[in-house]
């Protein structure tokens, strides 16, 4: 069975104001222009032997050995959604990406894929994003609209079921026409899937990927799930 890598979304990360808001876009830009910096390569692209890459791959090869948010070109952009625990929670997360117009002429993202967003990083399981989450957040949202607008090329902020079997072929999932089939009966509106809950569906790979790989200590592909530990795996996200 093959896994991802998330090496894709490495790119580089444009700098941020010291303080405040940017007057338009976050990191990625508008819809339909171009993407800053460079992706790293193919999208996601075959898994190394045995089918576990490092990681987080692109964030740690992008941000490297721990410094100092201070000095971080992006720590001004977080201070300024973050509330006063210094936290960024779903309300927070959505306000930011609707007013900096990351999803251009997208819909914006609903409240409810902000909190999958946030639970796709919630290590230390506070519902909310520390710094370092949210940094991991802007490398994998990069990469996820990039791959959206690859394949939807007349703009229509929605694609159908061939475009999303390639956007996730491109990602590096190796998935069932079956489990497709379920993907889209879930994430699709009228035969067509929007980006907001295209995002969703890329949340939930990643999560349930990272969950799965996590307990596959042989990289054989098979686990043993206890029924609380599935409930918490599938719940959580």
């Amino acid at each position: 069975m093959a896994y991802p890598g998330y090496g894709g979304y490495g790119g580089a990360m444009p700098g941020m104001p010291a303080q405040g808001m940017p007057q338009q876009g976050m990191p990625g830009g508008h819809m339909g222009g171009p993407m800053p910096g460079q992706m790293g390569g193919p999208m996601g692209g075959a898994p190394p032997q045995g089918g576990y890459p490092a990681y987080g791959g692109g964030y740690q090869a992008q941000y490297g050995a721990p410094q100092l948010a201070a000095n971080d070109p992006m720590w001004g952009y977080f201070t300024a959604i973050a509330g006063q625990d210094g936290e960024v929670d779903a309300e927070e997360l959505q306000r930011c990406l609707t007013q900096s117009g990351f999803t251009g002429s997208y819909q914006p993202f609903s409240l409810d894929t902000c909190r999958i967003m946030i639970a796709m990083l919630d290590r230390d399981h506070t519902g909310k994003m520390g710094f370092n989450e949210f940094k991991d957040l802007f490398v994998a949202l990069n990469g996820w609209k990039q791959n959206f607008m690859m394949v939807d090329q007349d703009r229509s902020g929605n694609i159908d079921p061939n475009e999303m079997s390639r956007a996730i072929n491109a990602m590096g999932y190796h998935i069932s026409p079956q489990t497709l089939t379920v993907i889209i009966k879930r994430y699709s509106k009228n035969g067509r899937i929007f980006f907001d809950d295209y995002v969703a569906s890329c949340v939930k790979l990643r999560a349930l990927s990272d969950h799965f790989r996590r307990r596959d200590t042989m990289q054989q592909g098979t686990v043993a799930f206890q029924y609380d530990d599935f409930i918490q795996c599938t719940m959580a996200v």
